[in-house]
């Protein structure tokens, strides 16, 4: 019996997306490690069920390994091009409900999607970060998730990251941390990698973008509100931080095609 799902990227951080409003559908940690598995799978940095609770959407978001995540600022933005694509949604403004509460976004027809993704926090504490026996200073920001976020004079510096970043004071993300790597590029435009917990380094990440707006806000001395573009390996995308430190994310969100993965569900 064929269990049909749904391709889709965003700035290349790509997805499967499973339509289960009543969340009937059982899928394990394995399972979504398996439909993630880029050589042996669909292939894809995590998956989504789009399920209700309450009456309200709710995007139940994994990692590529099975893991939770709170929230996700580029897979929200595919679920919502799914849901107003394919009739659940009309275009214009709606909100989805996360692990890391309610966000409200804008969603036309076509074009790029907006999110309202909360207050971006610096929660202080100074974090280095360690890859190919190069270490640096950085920041250490929430987004409902965490991150650590580090700048370099030249991106192509940091070289692979085949291991995930070694983070300290490791006391700080018992469940991991997302890593960015940042290079200011231009007045408020920066490039980034970044090293996503529970997946691998990234075509990009939407958090992880607005937790790098805030540190760059701190690292040029810069004042809010303040907006930045930020180029990830896959694509534009663009963070506007308000006085409060409240954080937009705007950025496009396709759907690709639709795959059986019943194949990937067998115990």
């Amino acid at each position: 019996m064929s269990m049909i799902a749904t391709y889709g990227h965003g700035t290349e951080n790509d997805f499967v997306l499973l339509f289960d409003p009543s969340d009937e559908i059982a899928i394990t940690p394995a399972h979504i490690a398996a439909i993630c598995n880029r050589d042996s799978g669909v292939g894809a940095d995590g998956l989504i069920k789009i399920i209700k609770r309450d009456g309200k959407w709710f995007m139940d978001y994994r990692n590529a390994d099975g893991s939770l995540a709170e929230m996700c600022g580029n897979g929200i933005r595919v679920m919502a091009r799914y849901l107003v694509e394919r009739g659940h949604m009309p275009e214009g403004i709606f909100a989805i409900n996360t692990r890391d509460g309610i966000k409200h976004l804008r969603v036309p027809m076509v074009g790029d999607i907006s999110v309202n993704m909360g207050q971006v926090v610096n929660e202080g504490e100074e974090i280095t970060a360690c890859v190919n026996s190069k270490t640096w200073m950085g920041y250490n920001i929430s987004v409902g998730n965490p991150h650590a976020v580090v700048f370099v004079d030249d991106l192509s510096g940091v070289g692979p990251m085949n291991e995930p970043p070694v983070v300290t004071p490791s006391e700080l993300y018992p469940e991991g941390v997302n890593v960015e790597f940042v290079e200011v590029t231009g007045d408020h435009e920066l490039s980034m990698r970044v090293y996503e917990r529970g997946s691998r380094e990234t075509k990009s990440c939407g958090t992880g973008t607005c937790a790098v707006a805030l540190a760059a806000v701190l690292h040029t001395k810069d004042r809010l509100p303040s907006t930045w573009v930020i180029n990830p390996p896959g694509g534009r995308l663009q963070v506007s931080i308000d006085a409060h430190s409240n954080a937009t994310l705007i950025g496009p969100a396709v759907l690709i095609r639709d795959v059986d993965i019943s194949e990937y569900l067998v115990d």
